[in-house]
């Protein structure tokens, strides 16, 4: 039986699972799913459309599904679906997808088994995969993936359409504007990468082989330190494929992504080919000032 404290409001077309924990003055909105066991604290908003699995804890203050900040959006019913047995910090904001982002399909998309810690933004349209942790403040802008296992640093931000490969770890305050390669920790300025992430593969139970194996790609691919850029040469990729290295189905992962993002990247983000940006969006908001002075 789900318990709802009387300072709380939970519209009559929300739709709460069985052991649900609506806090004291929280607020959920219609067209808002709430899977078993969620708890709710004091102070959280969930608004619609908005689907959240089981066992999810939003502490105060979080917003989750709000609509997006985004000049393409038109007010549809796009939505933000989450998985379960995440955690979302105090502070945490999750907005719905947008429209026109063919990939996404108008959904924001958080998985499975994650910690948002405080002060996340997740903008619209993003989709951040299973066991990713989010350190305070970080900042995800639209269109963003984030891939499983990843571990990211207090402070950072991701430019819209950024990828971050599987079991990368960002470290704290780093400012990404292009895609991050998976296996790999970067930091910095220029987000740069700086080793394998070897903690992080054995703490998730990858062989020691295929970490070997990684380490000997990451030498060629980032080894001298004025060509640790994320962007690598195709004679890098071509050296990895014929020394049998390709073999391993990390390293073929970590090939397979840098090899779509120098083939189809734009400014260095694989994701930024699908933008769907509308001169007549923008037209529309900067058009409004000129209107007020005639």
């Amino acid at each position: 039986m789900s318990r709802i404290h009387p300072t709380a409001f939970v519209d009559p077309h929300a739709v709460l699972g069985e052991n649900v924990i609506v806090g004291p003055f929280s607020y959920v909105g219609p067209d808002v799913v709430l899977g078993d066991g969620c708890e709710l604290h004091s102070h959280v908003t969930i608004t619609g459309p908005t689907e959240v699995g089981n066992e999810n804890v939003f502490y105060p203050q979080c917003v989750i599904g709000a609509a997006p900040q985004d000049l393409k959006f038109k007010g549809g019913p796009t939505r933000v679906l989450i998985g379960s047995n995440n955690i979302f910090r105090e502070h945490v904001t999750v907005h719905r997808g947008t429209e026109v982002d063919l990939r996404s399909e108008g959904t924001t998309r958080i998985g499975n088994n994650s910690l948002l810690m405080i002060g996340v933004h997740v903008a619209h349209d993003s989709q951040i995969g299973n066991h990713v942790i989010l350190a305070n403040n970080v900042l995800v802008a639209g269109h963003v993936e984030i891939q499983d296992c990843v571990n990211v640093g207090g402070a950072s931000a991701m430019h819209h359409f950024v990828t971050v490969g599987r079991y990368a770890f960002v470290g704290g305050m780093t400012r990404m504007t292009s895609d991050v390669p998976p296996y790999m920790k970067i930091s910095g300025y220029n987000a740069a990468v700086r080793a394998v992430n070897t903690e992080g593969m054995r703490r998730w139970q990858i062989p020691g082989k295929s970490i070997d194996a990684v380490r000997q790609a990451f030498r060629l691919l980032f080894g001298r330190r004025a060509e640790q850029a994320v962007g690598q040469t195709k004679e890098a990729i071509a050296r990895i494929e014929s020394n049998g290295l390709i073999e391993d189905q990390h390293v073929r992962y970590l090939v397979k992504f840098l090899e779509r993002k120098t083939a189809n990247g734009v400014f260095g983000r694989a994701r930024e080919q699908g933008r769907q940006d509308s001169q007549q969006d923008r037209d529309r908001f900067y058009r409004a000032d000129e209107e007020e002075e005639a």
